[in-house]
């Protein structure tokens, strides 16, 4: 009978949900998450939280591209007993779009960890050269929807507990030092795709003042003392898997950057996105131990930054994290009414947000076709809906028009493709130099073409486009905003040739380590993009100077945080060195 009894409370013990990670209904049959504690139910499983995505081309080999996948939220570096780490239990994995004619990914990189305590004697987590936990990785990789096949293998660095624990030679793991143990464990791919990867924690390249943006908005950029601007995720540290890709193996047809035909070419644009998958069942076994089975399901991804954290709202936060990236449609809504827009508008609630006043969205945008209303729920360009102005442009209803123009969504024609198509190098997604004023439906300067159509939202690159440097005088975190500004403004620049200008490189065009995504994406809200291709603010006099004050209050707007709070690395993996937990509270409390 007890036999019987305990056989029964195995089968009995199968959960659903272990600390409500997972979410059951009858029509969501799925786990539920996000990133940088975005979701309610993701904030409940950080060894499954995407945290953020970056995919840059390297200012090292500009030969290749770089993409980081960081996970782990908010790290403490001084974590003891039980430091942080990737779990063994979650299947992580990095999206690559190459092609948007094809169906699925077209490559895709799967991570699985493996943990083992070298010595379960001691409480320590590193004691006389002995690692707990020791933890590997595993690389298997997907072309075209085939089989995955193994390509690297390799260890996850010890976690950054201090100097006797790394540097000892006796006591600890001897290390000469924290990079020396990172360098070691970058390992090459064996599959003849010469991928670099390395698996490990390092510091949070991230920076936003958290404390500020979701106090109701209230961004501290001047402020002093307990007002003053803080980036909530400085000293913290989080896990990383890094990869450094030739861009002829994400060229969808194996290409080189030299066949590339000039600097925007639309086959050199890929779409990229990362995701963390649980089995669908965890078991609780009587005598100790958990099983995992039945398939992996998707309970966290992220592509472009601060989708779920600032544009899908909490009640559809769990629902955008499980959902397969095609289905995207369902969330348009939020793209096309940005709720954000709602706080920089003063016929709503701009008059509540004041640290968003120099972000106000044109609502007269003077052109000779009209003066546009960009307020949420009015029509926008959709006034000019199968207008012979827009024939022959991306806003052509024989193109992409009944996809950019719809009544009452207005910034379905620049927050939404930002998101979910990337932008083509057509008419009006050019920069207003050249185009005749008031009239952005004419020739403009080349500017950007990320366009991938897989209508899902991703982080899209052109690989095609050359490397802004970083010692480059005109190296900016403000990404493509600061190209536009140059293009518009510069006279080495301000004409309609297609010419590299620097920072074309940058957000939303991939998005490297460097860049203010925070700062960049409240001023697109803000109209700045609409600006650029020559829909200026209502204080715009058509044929007059662009350069207005609502422009320039835009351009200027800033949180008060605008860069990592530690350098990052000239060379692969790029992001910098974890905390040590030794010497954390000397560098953040101290000082």
């Amino acid at each position: 009978m007890k036999q019987k009894l305990n056989t029964a409370l195995k089968v009995v013990m199968v959960v659903a949900v272990v600390g409500s990670l997972l979410y059951v209904s009858s029509n969501r049959d799925r786990l539920s998450a996000s990133s940088h504690r975005e979701a309610p139910l993701i904030s409940q499983d950080p060894q499954a939280d995407n945290t953020d995505l970056y995919c840059f081309r390297s200012p090292e080999d500009t030969n290749r591209i770089i993409i980081i996948a960081d996970y782990i939220p908010a790290e403490l570096p001084m974590g003891g007993p039980n430091y942080y780490t990737f779990g063994d239990d979650v299947q992580y994995q990095i999206h690559i779009k190459n092609d948007a004619t094809t169906v699925g990914d077209d490559i895709t990189y799967r991570f699985k960890f493996a943990k083992k305590n070298e010595d379960p004697t001691t409480f320590f987590n590193i004691r006389l050269g002995k690692q707990n936990l020791r933890t590997q990785w595993r690389c298997t990789k997907s072309v075209g929807g085939g089989a995955f096949t193994t390509i690297a293998h390799g260890d996850v660095p010890a976690n950054n507990i201090g100097p006797r624990s790394i540097n000892d030679p006796v006591l600890g793991l001897g290390e000469p030092s924290y990079d020396h143990m990172i360098n070691e464990s970058i390992k090459t791919s064996n599959d003849g795709g010469d991928e670099t990867i390395y698996c490990g924690p390092a510091d949070d390249p991230f920076f936003v003042d958290l404390g500020g943006i979701f106090d109701l908005g209230m961004t501290r950029a001047g402020g002093t003392g307990i007002n003053a601007p803080r980036d909530g995720v400085a000293g913290y540290n989080c896990h990383v898997i890094a990869l450094s890709i030739p861009i002829s193996t994400l060229q969808k047809d194996g290409k080189d950057i030299t066949k590339s035909a000039n600097i925007l070419d639309a086959d050199f644009v890929i779409g990229v996105y990362a995701s963390a998958s649980r089995t669908k069942v965890k078991t609780l076994k009587h005598e100790g131990g958990v099983d995992n089975t039945g398939k992996y399901v998707q309970i966290s991804r992220l592509g472009m930054p601060l989708t779920n954290e600032a544009v899908i709202p909490i009640g559809d936060k769990d629902f955008w994290n499980w959902s397969d990236p095609t289905g995207d449609a369902a969330f348009e809504e939020y793209f096309t009414n940005p709720e954000l827009a709602l706080y920089m508008d003063d016929s709503q609630f701009g008059a509540f947000v004041p640290a968003l006043e120099p972000l106000r969205i044109q609502t007269a945008s003077p052109t000779v076709l009209g003066d546009v209303d960009f307020r949420n729920y009015k029509d926008g360009l959709y006034i000019l809906y199968n207008n012979p102005a827009t024939f022959g442009s991306a806003l052509d209803p024989a193109l992409y028009g009944d996809y950019l123009l719809r009544p009452n969504q207005p910034r379905s024609v620049d927050i939404l493709p930002i998101f979910n198509t990337g932008v083509p190098n057509l008419s009006p997604y050019q920069l207003a130099t050249g185009k005749t004023p008031g009239n952005p439906f004419t020739a403009g300067k080349p500017f950007i073409n990320n366009f991938l159509p897989t209508f899902s939202d991703m982080l899209r690159l052109n690989m095609a486009v050359p490397v802004t440097q970083r010692d480059d005088p005109n190296f900016s975190s403000e990404g493509l905003i600061q190209a536009a500004v140059l293009g518009l403004t510069d006279p080495m620049y301000a004409n309609t040739d297609l010419q590299f200008i620097p920072n074309m490189d940058g957000f939303p065009n991939g998005r490297r380590l460097e860049d203010d995504v925070t700062r960049i994406e409240l001023q697109a809200v803000g109209g700045v993009v609409l600006a650029a291709i020559g829909l200026f603010y209502d204080d715009y006099t058509i044929g007059e100077d662009p350069v207005t004050t609502d422009l320039l209050d835009v351009l200027g707007y800033t949180t008060g945080v605008e860069h990592n709070d530690t350098t990052f690395k000239n060379t692969f993996p790029f992001v910098q060195a974890p905390w040590s937990g030794y010497y954390y509270h000397y560098n953040f409390t101290s000082n």
